[in-house]
């Protein structure tokens, strides 16, 4: 089984929906990430009309790109901002699925001022399950991505143990965990392998000043290969997806990443 690749749209932003799914096939590509909720040139939006969604499925139908996952930015850690963003989950998946997208990437999100571990996985978990009956009713699977204060695969599995439903996963951030310094690409592996549903891949390390510098796929601090081997090996069936924001020109990166990565794959 090969694997699929994707690209996230921050890699470019300005482009038109058409001219994005043209420019994955050009370069071989298999899939799309759409980044929802800040203003891309591709139009797709919680607030997409029904034509507009009806156009975004017959684009992709038209072509032999598929959307491998909107992405978009709810996160529940937060008391104070949580039902907003649960009821956005609830209109994030009434558009993923009309545009035939089956994977919804959202956030775990910075704690609440004073919120301790314990309570942030219960109210993390708590949200993601009061939206899980909707995402089943519509075919759609919300993937939590190791980000912010969720870098620790193990903070994850919490939340995942306590949902305990299969409309509710992970979206494994390769990088993050390592960067936190939280856990090895095997280690990550072994303690989330039963709840990834989506993967995000990019390279770098941290500057002098703690943040993020994106390097090419091999000179940072991520191994790639380690984590192709494991999903190889599992047998995992989604997209494996770069995700660069606001680095190189994409007719620079994206060829270059999709053959360090099918490489490593072969």
């Amino acid at each position: 089984m090969t694997m699929q690749f994707a690209f996230m749209s921050f890699s470019c932003p300005d482009l038109g929906l058409k001219e994005m799914i043209d420019l994955a096939a050009s370069l071989g590509y298999d899939a799309i990430e759409l980044r929802a909720q800040d203003e891309q040139a591709h139009g797709v939006e919680l607030d997409s009309s029904p034509g507009q969604r009806d156009d975004v499925n017959a684009a992709f139908a038209a072509s032999p790109i598929d959307l491998c996952c909107l992405a978009v930015s709810c996160c529940y850690a937060d008391p104070a901002t949580c039902a907003g963003h649960v009821a956005d989950t609830h209109a994030a998946i009434d558009l993923a699925a009309d545009i035939g997208c089956a994977r919804l990437r959202v956030f775990g999100g910075g704690r609440g001022q004073g919120i301790d571990r314990a309570t942030a996985i219960d109210q993390v978990a708590a949200a993601l399950s009061s939206v899980a009956d909707h995402a089943e009713e519509r075919g759609v699977t919300v993937c939590v991505e190791t980000h912010d204060d969720w870098r620790d695969p193990n903070h994850m599995a919490a939340v995942m143990r306590a949902c305990g439903h299969r409309r509710i996963a992970i979206n494994w951030d390769i990088m993050h965990p390592i960067m936190a310094a939280a856990a090895t690409i095997e280690q990550s592996f072994e303690i989330m392998q039963p709840w990834i549903r989506h993967v995000h891949v990019h390279d770098g390390r941290q500057d002098g000043n703690g943040s993020l510098e994106f390097l090419p796929i091999g000179d940072g601090v991520v191994d790639h290969g380690a984590a192709l081997k494991c999903l190889k090996a599992a047998g995992y069936d989604g997209a494996v997806s770069g995700e660069w924001i606001g680095w190189e020109p994409y007719d620079v990166h994206l060829p270059r990443e999709l053959a360090s990565l099918k490489a490593l794959e072969a």
